[in-house]
């Protein structure tokens, strides 16, 4: 099973990514994907690792996201990626994005979506519903997660907006038959995030 679950900041996403992984019944690893690039953010990704039980094993993605899945994937495992936005920051640069690795990278993680054993539960920012950024950089950015969003929801076997605390279905399974992982984690997403969404 692949699932992505979208929405924007302190939407409780994190929470619920988060939920999903303490029903999974198997080991769980979490997927950090961010660049602490200061004092306040780092702050913020102690509070991501205080909730998280210390039994969950964690793994550092840099830009190579594909290749730590790759390692860490099992038919028991659950994988949790927080988050997609953060992965991508570390693709741009003072000077605008570096296009070819990101499209290298970009290919190689849908590909290891689409085979990889286990479960894998991907969070990732909805950023593109304001004004358009005013920065050309920023633009991109926004630009190229939208488009990323869009390729994962694609591959994806669920894809769920959150906005609120709340979970809203966008994609299921045909039989339209949620797990029960999936139910306890709705029924329990009540409250918002505590914590940045992304980090550590």
């Amino acid at each position: 099973m692949t699932h992505l679950i979208s929405g924007g900041a302190r939407s409780g996403k994190s929470r619920f990514a988060e939920q999903l992984a303490l029903a999974h019944p198997g080991p769980v690893a979490y997927v950090a994907t961010a660049a602490v690039a200061d004092a306040d953010f780092a702050a913020r990704v102690a509070l991501h690792r205080e909730r998280r039980p210390a039994h969950w094993a964690l793994c550092e993605a840099e830009r190579g996201l594909a290749a730590v899945l790759t390692a860490a994937a099992a038919s028991d495992t659950l994988l949790l990626v927080d988050c997609l936005g953060m992965w991508l920051m570390r693709f741009c640069l003072d000077d605008g994005l570096d296009e070819a690795e990101f499209a290298r990278e970009k290919a190689a993680l849908l590909h290891a979506l689409a085979t990889l054993p286990g479960e894998i539960v991907l969070v990732s920012n909805e950023i593109g519903w304001g004004v358009v950024p005013l920065g050309r950089l920023s633009r991109r950015f926004v630009d190229e997660l939208g488009r990323l969003n869009q390729d994962i929801a694609a591959l994806c076997e669920r894809v769920t907006l959150v906005a609120c605390g709340l979970p809203l279905v966008l994609k299921a399974p045909p039989e339209g038959a949620a797990s029960p992982a999936f139910r306890a984690a709705a029924s329990g997403c009540t409250a918002p995030e505590t914590a940045a969404p992304g980090g550590v």
